[in-house]
């Protein structure tokens, strides 16, 4: 961006009160710059370099997209970030503490939100009225409100939104050894009859991620100094310091995230959502076999059990839970498919073989945020999947079967399940939101 252009950003954001911070390609079709071209340069921002925001889908730069930022509340952390962009790309990268500072700096038009989830809702509501492109790691949100507010902020800004799973595109699943095409073209055959079953165990489960529990009865610690912990808990409600609560260890806690749940629920809802065709609905029914959860700290859960208005089912299997034999993945009424696409119908590559293939969509985010198309997984496939994911959370906590009504999106007859739908937020938090 040369002098010119952040000058007359600058002027503009003075001069007008009401005024939105857009970037350069909205600036453009406005009239106000040149529109973005296929060879100019995108600039990125990183929001939290402690963990996933330092790999290689964050922390990237090149001649398409440059990285010109790295924010984190933990000076080590900032620091850290800072230097790996010098060794990698031998660029120096502005720091920010406040994600705020990031966010509305002219000179950034992706935002990366690589947080804990009980700050994705708060950074990337601001991010799309700042006017920024949103590449957000997962699960979207912690609670289902604050995925509906994304909702209404990025479409209500025309922003490009990116959630960080794939499995509906490209690679094969944890352990099932086959991508989702052929069991998408399967699916929409009708050869497996209907309604499916689609059961996330053993291999493909979630028994691996079962780490991510938390402890109850912590010891308060001393808060170390490199890490302002008031912001890291944001919005959160305020608990004495653990070294336990943040950093490596923060999703064994509801404050911040859902365990393994939530950790790994949307890479392989997602998918299920996009294989069954229900990218725009929602299961009216979760049930649980789980201990008692701690108000605090999250523990195991051995099954959850979604169930949709036609039938269908997803049944994720989790810690302890042993299923007889050979499980499959999909189940219908006229057939089975199991790890590496085996099928119990006879010849079925060649049946579907013939079938069209399923919808080429685009997964070239720096090109959608250049052309200004939807992202392949965009917001609302991403807002419907992982309210299934806190669908599933917010049975976990109440320890219950809760029904579901997709039309207003709310728990039926269930205020205490409605409750964890719209959650408090800490101090003045909220007002983001």
């Amino acid at each position: 961006m040369n002098n010119n252009r952040r000058s007359f950003i600058k002027k503009a954001a003075i001069g007008a009160a009401a005024f939105t911070i857009l970037p350069r390609h909205v600036l453009g079709a406005m009239g106000g710059d040149k529109y973005i071209g296929p060879n100019d340069q995108l600039t990125r921002a990183i929001i939290g370099v402690g963990g996933i925001g330092t790999g290689p889908l964050h922390m990237t730069s090149d001649q398409t997209c440059r990285l010109v930022g790295v924010c984190d509340v933990d000076s080590n952390h900032l620091k850290n970030g800072v230097n790996m962009a010098k060794q990698k790309f031998n660029q120096q990268v502005k720091a920010y503490h406040d994600f705020r500072e990031l966010i509305h700096d002219p000179n950034v038009d992706i935002v990366h939100i690589a947080t804990p989830p009980h700050w994705h809702g708060i950074m990337a509501v601001e991010a799309a009225r700042a006017g920024k492109d949103i590449f957000c790691e997962k699960p979207m949100t912690r609670t289902i409100g604050e995925g509906k507010r994304i909702l209404q902020a990025v479409k209500g800004h025309g922003r490009i939104f990116r959630i960080n799973t794939w499995f509906r595109f490209k690679d094969t699943f944890y352990g099932l050894g086959t991508e989702t095409r052929p069991l998408k073209k399967l699916v929409d055959s009708g050869l497996l009859g209907w309604p499916l079953t689609v059961r996330i165990s053993g291999a493909t489960g979630f028994a691996w991620k079962f780490f991510w529990t938390g402890r109850d009865k912590l010891t308060p610690e001393p808060v170390p100094a490199n890490l302002d912990y008031d912001m890291w808990l944001g919005p959160a409600p305020y608990k004495p310091y653990n070294a336990h609560r943040t950093h490596q260890t923060f999703r064994g806690y509801w404050d911040y995230d859902g365990g393994g749940l939530g950790d790994m629920g949307q890479h392989y809802i997602d998918p299920v959502q996009y294989i069954l065709g229900k990218d725009n609905t929602f299961p009216i029914k979760v049930e649980v076999d789980a201990p008692q959860q701690h108000p605090d700290a999250i523990g195991i859960w051995r099954k959850i059990v979604f169930t949709y208005e036609d039938g269908c089912k997803i049944i994720l299997e989790g810690e302890g839970f042993e299923s007889p034999g050979k499980v499959p993945y999909i189940e219908g009424p006229n057939g089975k498919v199991y790890k590496g696409f085996e099928c119990t119908i006879p010849n079925v590559m060649e049946k579907i073989a013939a079938m069209p293939d399923p919808e080429i969509r685009n997964t070239d985010f720096l090109e959608c945020v250049r052309t200004r198309q939807q992202f392949a997984l965009d917001e609302d496939k991403s807002y419907h999947s992982c309210t299934i994911v806190n669908m599933g959370v917010c049975a976990l906590r109440l320890n219950r079967t809760l029904h579901f009504d997709p039309k207003t999106q709310l728990f039926i007859n269930d205020d205490a399940a409605n409750r964890l739908i719209d959650q408090p937020m800490r101090g003045s938090w909220g007002r983001y939101m």
